[in-house]
């Protein structure tokens, strides 16, 4: 810290652990004596969230990760320069700890359809996709190659469409949009739905009026595949208290919105069940796109978030606080920012940053209070309202009901 004159108050990255606990997002380091560290404020975050899994979904193989890893900004010195990884001297060992990890991991589900598993990039700060490598991989071992972008299509997609498409210079023949009639109802203005509390009754009972209401959600989600020149096939997961007329309510908005509609069964009769959704992602496959960024590259970074945040969120525009704006101002006017992408930092419940704002919210602005550098990544991500990288604990917590049975061993309450 001596050598690098840095900045203890602007550590930028903090420690990582799996594990949730809400106590650990703000903390001081380095109480007790001078061989404890030095005292500072520091936090944790889990490993999805950390700047690591954000390269590891992005980078094209071992030489583009180890030119990352110099870059990571862990901190600033007292002139406010950027303190790196590189300058740290530890690249290389952290190259070496995560050699292996570029490597997918190929696995299959119990109809043994092969699937790759690799990556985890927190939706709401980073990528939010399946790997660029898993992706290369998967384009020469199937006929169909099927990847994730995660947080529906204001995150998720946006993401996938504007930053990802970039990096791995592909574009995809068709987006397939997932709903369930219950989060439509929930954009209708259903009851609140509480973690490890039973469903409220109008979840699991058909309710015609409450549903349409939320359909406005789903219709906005479609426009927003479209504008991007994709072909959006909606899939329904269909759930066993969803009645024909729900279905068929739902069909035929996808259908006047310009998309293609299918119901699909998969989580409780596998393959046969998703038939209907393979069909139509097939026939959707046939038809030609015209694909076209949201924005091109040497869009300034405020336009580029306010032309997501009008398109993609509906929000009327973009109301910046005075600190943000002017580290806005610095990144656009600094030339070793212009090849970063734009990666939106807000909550995946609503439309808005506020995630108790169902449905199409109107009037209203986006506020940004700052902007992450992720150096590595090549990221900068504004932040729309409170993005937490660590879980906490729930009021009911699911270790409540684990136990072992002491005389046979067996473990109850996991599943």
């Amino acid at each position: 810290m001596r050598r690098l004159d840095v900045d203890p108050t602007r550590v930028e990255m903090g420690w990582i652990m799996d594990f949730c606990a809400q106590s650990l997002r703000n903390i001081v380091i380095g109480i007790g004596g001078r061989m404890d560290g030095f005292l500072m404020q520091s936090k944790f975050g889990i490993a999805v969230s950390s700047e690591l899994m954000a390269m590891l979904s992005i980078v094209r193989d071992l030489a583009d990760m180890r030119e990352r890893m110099d870059k990571i900004t862990v901190a600033f010195d007292k002139a406010g320069n950027p303190v790196t990884t590189g300058d740290l001297e530890v690249g290389g060992a952290m190259t070496a700890w995560m050699r292996n990890t570029i490597n997918p991991t190929l696995c299959c589900s119990v109809e043994y359809q092969p699937c790759m598993v690799h990556a985890g990039p927190f939706a709401n700060i980073a990528v939010g996709q399946s790997s660029i490598i898993g992706d290369r991989i998967g384009l020469k071992m199937f006929d169909y190659h099927v990847t994730e972008s995660g947080f529906a299509a204001d995150i998720g997609f946006e993401k996938f469409w504007n930053v990802k498409c970039r990096l791995i210079g592909l574009t995809p023949h068709v987006s397939v949009l997932t709903t369930t009639i219950r989060a439509l109802k929930m954009h209708g203005g259903g009851p609140k739905v509480t973690p490890g509390v039973a469903l409220p009754e109008a979840y699991t009972k058909e309710d015609l009026g409450l549903l349409e209401k939320g359909l406005p959600n789903m219709v906005h989600h479609i426009n927003t595949i479209r504008t991007s020149g994709i072909n959006p096939v909606v899939c329904v997961n269909c759930f066993h208290t969803d009645t024909k007329d729900e279905i068929a309510l739902v069909r035929k908005a996808a259908e006047e919105a310009g998309a293609r509609c299918a119901v699909s069964t998969h989580w409780a009769d596998g393959g046969d069940g998703a038939l209907e959704l393979a069909d139509a992602v097939v026939d959707a496959c046939k038809d030609t796109n015209e694909f076209k960024f949201l924005y091109p590259l040497e869009t300034k970074l405020r336009d580029r978030v306010e032309k997501i945040a009008k398109v993609v969120y509906g929000a009327d525009g973009v109301s910046w606080t005075p600190e943000a704006e002017q580290k806005a101002k610095m990144l656009e006017n600094d030339p070793q920012y212009d090849d970063y992408t734009t990666m939106m930092v807000k909550t995946h419940l609503s439309l808005s940053h506020d995630p108790a704002v169902k449905g199409v919210p109107k009037g209203w602005a986006l506020p940004i209070r700052d902007i992450l550098i992720y150096s590595g990544a090549k990221f900068l991500c504004p932040c729309a309202g409170t993005i937490s990288l660590m879980p906490g604990t729930g009021s009911d917590p699911a270790f409540r009901k684990v136990d072992v049975d002491v005389k046979t061993g067996k473990v109850s309450g996991l599943f």
